[in-house]
């Protein structure tokens, strides 16, 4: 897999007002003898860390990577224990808006803002991605519900289910100890696909040991059923939190696993394909 870093980006931290949450934005330079390439697509990313922490391996590496493909990028970070639901996804909500709120002056496509979250950042990028339209963001936020809609989801190795193939540790900082069966199920997001889900890209390895692949199955069917664009890339070997799949983001040998490495390469042909 070739990699490069650009150079011509810039860094941000930007703080949205009103909320417990800020981006890291990575924006590419408009360049103004090239004027059809001077707005780009973004992506906003959810690292990691089952709503316990942020993995730095899911932000930092995977910027790199999407800039050199040619999107803006943004890390969100979001809220995690002993913040509980709907922290976390409001606050990406609000991001998304807020992106389209600088649209113009950052030089991003408005209509080419997706989602990309990784284990437990999945199950939060998925929050939005099936449920964008539900009254508790419009009854927390105002406005109009499109207005934080992502274009498409990439979901990495998610926790998609507050259910049986359930991260517990994910369940439980989202949830608390003890949680109301009742939202269990309402962000068992399996049980919420219908025709306004995103188009949505997700991979697995069949080995994971931590967010067991049924998570992905299970998605994948629903989204089948109510005839959602997706595709779904799964590994036979691998275990949980691979990240970039290489040196880039490896903390151990066992993050390194050549033959999952064009996931991302992959997951940028789709974007490409739907956020245009």
């Amino acid at each position: 897999m070739q990699f490069e870093i650009p150079v011509n980006y810039s860094e941000i931290n930007h703080k949205i007002e009103g909320a417990n949450a800020s981006m890291t934005c990575y924006l590419l330079a408009a360049p103004e003898e090239i004027p059809a390439q001077m707005e780009k697509p973004m992506v906003l990313v959810c690292p990691g860390g089952g709503y316990a922490y942020r993995s730095a391996r899911e932000s930092e590496p995977i910027a790199m990577h999407l800039l050199a493909a040619g999107f803006h990028v943004a890390i969100v970070n979001y809220s995690v224990a002993p913040h509980r639901f709907p922290t976390s996804a409001l606050e990406l909500a609000w991001c998304i808006r807020e992106v389209r709120r600088h649209a113009a002056e950052w030089h991003v496509k408005p209509d080419s803002i997706s989602v990309m979250g990784f284990s437990a950042g999945g199950h939060l990028a998925c929050t939005l991605g099936t449920i964008w339209h539900d009254p508790l963001f419009t009854d927390a936020l105002g406005g109009d519900a499109e207005e934080w809609k992502p274009n498409a989801q990439v979901l990495c190795y998610p926790v998609i289910t507050m259910g049986e193939f359930t991260h517990e540790g994910s369940r439980e900082n989202l949830l608390g100890e003890n949680p109301d069966e009742g939202m269990a199920t309402e962000l068992s997001f399996e049980n919420r696909v219908r025709h306004y889900t995103v188009p949505t890209f997700i991979w697995h390895t069949v080995e994971d040991g931590s967010v067991p692949v049924e998570n992905s199955l299970q998605y994948a069917r629903k989204l089948r059923k109510h005839g959602i664009s997706f595709e779904m890339h799964l590994y036979e070997v691998g275990g949980h939190g691979l990240a970039t799949c290489d040196e880039r983001s490896a903390t151990w040998p066992g993050h390194i696993q050549p033959d999952d490495a064009n996931w991302i390469d992959m997951a940028v042909r789709f974007l490409r394909r739907h956020v245009k």
